[in-house]
């Protein structure tokens, strides 16, 4: 059909035609500039993790129906890929051998309402494609992320996922064989801390922890309370504990670490020591941020995120980051930041980089922690990064 005229022999083309003929010039113009994309190829990563790789998570504060995880790569700065992980997501859940990836997920049938589906999601950490998927009971903790709310036992065959409804327990799942083991009642304790095998403990709000032992089938043999190592009134502890050995370490609101020796039968506490001095104290230096401490176990060193601020400031992102040889407890090293951060975390390896992030920015800060300098700014890292955490090195 040809297009109307206005009777004057001036063609007049509908707006429909218009924008046809526009996206039409569009195409034929960068033909030669855009070679046709191929499709159905999937790219590889490696067997083994680089040494510099890190796990960063996003909740996606602003919509958190679409939680994301994404892989980067601190020595080029290269985002190596995502996972697309539900809503309220915490953290991926990583085995030492890095044969799989684990995520313990929450799904609506109509992505923010309908039937709530709760899995652990099982993927191939070469491809990242989903390859099985474990129902869970629907009571996964929504909480603000950490990375105790999903973990493996020591030997990484029963994966334990912390529920809040708001009655708290575990779930138990046996990741080998692909099943819901059981749930175990834990009132008034929370998140979970791998202690062996078959053991983990909770933090309690009396400021003891719940012990829990497992058989060989997942299931629970004995739960039994400690007597309490902080003063949950007069100074309160993180629960963003991290782990050298068999020794767990919390930072107190004021800013003294907790030690709790899980190598034997029962848990040891070791006394209190401070991370500032007298002078820095009354110069209102303390812990702060959303993942403060991270731990080098080869060098045993100890980092954690330090500000100026007052007492309830322990969530405020850090200007610096202080080192600690944790077989001495005293403070070797200042490593300034390049910008404030909440969350850090350092690789496993002997020649490690440091990460630092924070919360509102998008952006990952990558540090050589050994001199203490600033390497790399990598941009555009997810919307809300609310953790991170390295692979294990098989």
């Amino acid at each position: 059909m040809d297009a109307p005229s206005d009777g004057r022999g001036v063609l007049k083309m509908t707006t429909r035609q218009l924008v046809a003929a526009i996206l039409l010039g569009a195409c034929l113009g960068s033909e030669a500039e855009m070679p046709a994309e191929r499709t159905g190829t999937i790219e590889m990563l490696a067997q083994t993790p680089g040494p510099h790789w890190v796990w960063v998570y996003d909740m996606l504060y602003d919509y958190m129906a679409d939680g994301r995880a994404s892989l980067l790569d601190g020595d080029s700065g290269r985002f190596l890929g995502m996972l697309s992980t539900g809503y309220s997501f915490t953290q991926l859940t990583l085995p030492r051998d890095y044969h799989e990836i684990y995520s313990a997920e929450t799904h609506y049938s109509r992505t923010a309402r309908g039937a709530r589906t709760d899995i652990v999601a099982v993927y191939d950490p070469r491809t990242l494609a989903p390859i099985a998927e474990i129902a869970i009971p629907p009571k996964r903790g929504s909480t603000i992320p950490t990375l105790h709310n999903v973990v493996l036992t020591d030997d990484d065959r029963f994966l334990l996922v912390f529920n809040i409804t708001p009655a708290t327990s575990v779930s138990v799942v046996d990741v080998r064989e692909r099943r819901f083991v059981e749930e175990v009642e834990a009132p008034g304790c929370s998140l979970i801390y791998p202690a062996g095998p078959r053991r983990f403990f909770m933090l309690c709000q009396d400021g003891g922890l719940l012990m829990v032992d497992l058989d060989d089938s997942g299931h629970a043999t004995s739960k039994r309370r400690s007597e309490p190592f902080f003063d949950p009134d007069r100074d309160p502890i993180s629960e963003k504990g991290v782990r050298y050995g068999n020794t767990w370490l919390f930072a107190s609101f004021d800013s003294y670490v907790h030690a709790v020796d899980v190598g034997g039968a029962e848990p040891a506490f070791a006394p209190k020591w401070s991370l500032v001095s007298a002078a820095e104290r009354a110069g209102s230096w303390r812990m702060g941020g959303t993942q403060h401490l991270a731990v080098h176990e080869a060098s045993g060193r100890l980092y954690s995120i330090m500000h100026q601020g007052g007492p309830y400031t322990r969530k405020d992102p850090g200007t610096q980051v202080w080192v600690y040889d944790l077989a001495t407890r005293e403070r070797v090293q200042i490593i300034e930041l390049n910008e404030p951060a909440g969350l850090v975390v350092v690789t496993r390896d002997d020649a490690p980089l440091m990460f630092t992030a924070d919360v509102p920015v998008n952006a990952i800060n990558v540090y050589d922690p050994r001199g203490g300098s600033f390497l790399r700014r990598i941009d555009e890292v997810g919307y809300t990064p609310t953790g991170m955490q390295a692979p294990w090195r098989p």
